[in-house]
């Protein structure tokens, strides 16, 4: 085992390197998504929703420190990346590898303490995100459709963690945000299509890159997303809210990545992103607040 010697640094600098590698921030961005899909549900549960949030959040940890020590030869290439923990020494490899097995093991039985099926899916999860996503976006463009599976797990977790078992609701909320991601992370992929380049990755759908092509394919999903967006209001499961809001916040969606057909430019690219970052917790939350009771 290749084991990297780490420069001394500070305490502070310690703790922001750990921040750095489970991508802190990203997690807890998962974890929300996860609670929507409990509380959806009717979960309520105080000592339920810890076990949900901090176990996800240490699956999803263990998932982002894995993804950095499979490209952490990679991250060098990249501006975006060059500054990670295990590029720049602040971390060493065993200790990224303590760090993943540690957060692996500790969430997922922290999801078992929900039921079986949450612990399944977590690792599930885990092990498709890091051993099938991670080495194939090197391949093929096919790795964001194999990424958006364990992309769209967290409102099926959080469903699942409450009712323990699978179902109309559940595959809803999963497929809501399925669809999200491909646009959402295509966007991405745009914004930072040289510095992806440079470490060797290309994940636009095209492989001409920023084109037509690609903007097309990312303005066709912004355009689907709005009957996903509205399912649970034809359901019959949310209100006249989700119908109002809903709509408005998926088509605004569809504008930008629209705009970006037109244009692709950079900066449409960017308002696709920001949007979409708005656009999940916000149709999310209107499901929670707007449910109709059974």
């Amino acid at each position: 085992m290749e084991v990297v010697v780490t420069n001394k640094i500070s305490v502070k600098e310690k703790i922001q390197a750990y921040v750095a590698f489970t991508k802190l921030r990203l997690s807890a961005l998962v974890i929300v998504s996860a609670l929507s899909g409990y509380l959806f549900v009717g979960g309520n549960s105080g000592i339920e929703i810890f076990y949900l949030l901090v176990g996800g959040l240490l699956v999803t940890a263990a998932s982002n420190g894995s993804n950095q020590i499979w490209e952490r030869e990679y991250d060098k290439l990249m501006r975006r990346t060059q500054s990670r923990p295990l590029p720049t020494g602040k971390m060493s490899l065993l200790e990224a590898y303590m760090v993943v097995i540690s957060s692996l093991i500790i969430g997922s039985w922290m999801l078992y303490q929900l039921n079986f099926y949450s612990a399944v899916l977590g690792l599930f999860a885990f092990v498709l995100y890091v051993f099938v996503y991670t080495p194939m976006k090197r391949v093929s463009p096919w790795a964001v459709f194999v990424g958006a599976f364990p992309g769209a797990m967290p409102p099926l977790l959080g469903a699942v963690a409450e009712t323990n078992s699978f179902g109309l609701i559940p595959g809803i909320l999963f497929f809501v945000q399925f669809v999200w991601q491909f646009p959402h992370f295509w966007a991405i992929a745009w914004v930072s299509f040289d510095d992806y380049k440079a470490g060797g990755f290309s994940l636009l759908p095209s492989k001409t890159g920023k084109s037509k092509n690609s903007a097309f394919q990312i303005c066709a999903y912004s355009l689907l997303l709005i009957p996903f967006t509205l399912l649970p209001w034809v359901m019959g499961l949310t209100g006249t809210a989700t119908l109002i809001i809903g709509s408005l916040a998926s088509f605004m969606f569809f504008w930008y990545s629209y705009k970006l057909f037109l244009s692709c430019d950079d900066k449409d690219a960017k308002k696709v992103m920001f949007a979409s970052f708005f656009f999940l917790p916000l149709v999310q939350f209107l499901y929670v607040f707007d449910k109709v009771a059974p």
